[in-house]
């Protein structure tokens, strides 16, 4: 009993120092959006600035037009992104999972494929932008991320087949339960854990998800926050790098580690202050699954 008691103590001590070296950073990024910036030039980081200062989030909110709007339209597309891609991902992993699929091998093959080989981009920008007409439209912020789960079928393919029983739904085909009933009310609520952890990286994939902006977005009304913030620091530097040719822009006057800093702690406050929500729903389906399991 001792034993298991120090066992016990020296992980609760292990996972507290992982919980910390995770933690600790964050809370060095945050203090130092805090700072102002001839403190960080002339003191470095900290964790107790010399000289606090607001300067580095006025900048951007003066400089970025209506953020809101930004985080608005990133609050939409990783809602309904995660959620179709969702849908899609297990409505195609389940027949997957049925090894008297007719052609399965073929098409978890085809699957697999695009994994290792893509198109490129300038055949998938034509295909969206000119066959879908999709760019400057939020479906480009969206559709493209429901193409790139390859690995996440896979993962949803393998649950399906290993941890669903065989037995339950047997005997649900023996109670003349249809193949769309079954997945609905049985295989869905066994996979809640792998859904929950699947749901869990596309929601970080589409909140940190700035290149299809770049590619697809050229209207600024339809920024999403990454793309809003990106542009934010593209501009800093271009007037750093341009303060000598043009002599308009006082170099010193710009915040320009404080608004590194201070973009790092917006993009990642959302998803910070959310993820203790999916947390519980992610312990939740854990639970679920392993009773019902």
């Amino acid at each position: 009993m001792k034993r298991n008691a120090l066992e016990q103590g020296a992980l609760n001590a292990l996972f507290a120092l992982i919980a910390l070296a995770c933690i600790v950073p964050f809370l060095l990024l945050v203090s130092a959006s805090f700072t102002d910036e001839n403190a960080i030039i002339r003191d470095g980081y900290s964790f107790f600035p010399s000289e606090l200062s607001l300067e580095s989030y006025r900048f951007i909110f003066e400089k970025s037009g209506d953020i809101f709007n930004a985080y608005g339209v990133s609050v939409l597309i990783t809602v309904v992104g995660t959620f179709a891609s969702l849908i899609l991902m297990t409505l195609l992993a389940y027949p997957l999972s049925k090894r008297d699929l007719p052609f399965r091998g073929f098409f978890s093959f085809f699957v697999f494929f695009t994994m290792l080989f893509n198109g490129g981009l300038v055949p998938t920008y034509l295909i969206y932008a000119n066959v879908f007409d999709i760019d400057n439209t939020l479906l480009a912020l969206i559709v493209p991320g429901l193409l790139i789960g390859a690995f996440y079928v896979i993962l949803l393919r393998t649950f399906f087949t290993v941890s669903v029983p065989g037995a339950v739904l047997e005997s649900a085909y023996i109670d003349g339960a249809g193949e769309f009933r079954i997945f609905v009310q049985m295989v869905l609520p066994l996979s809640l854990p792998v859904l929950a952890t699947v749901g869990l990286f596309q929601v970080i994939n589409y909140w940190n998800d700035w290149y299809n902006g770049l590619i697809y977005i050229s209207d600024s009304r339809l920024y999403s926050i990454q793309v809003l913030l990106n542009t934010i620091l593209l501009n800093v530097q271009y007037l750093l790098q341009n303060v000598d040719y043009s002599g308009r822009v006082d170099g010193s006057a710009l915040p320009t580690q404080g608004v590194r800093i201070a973009i790092a702690v917006i993009g990642v406050l959302p998803i910070l202050v959310a993820y203790p929500f999916f947390q519980r729903f992610f312990v939740k389906g854990l639970t679920v699954g392993a009773i019902k399991g």
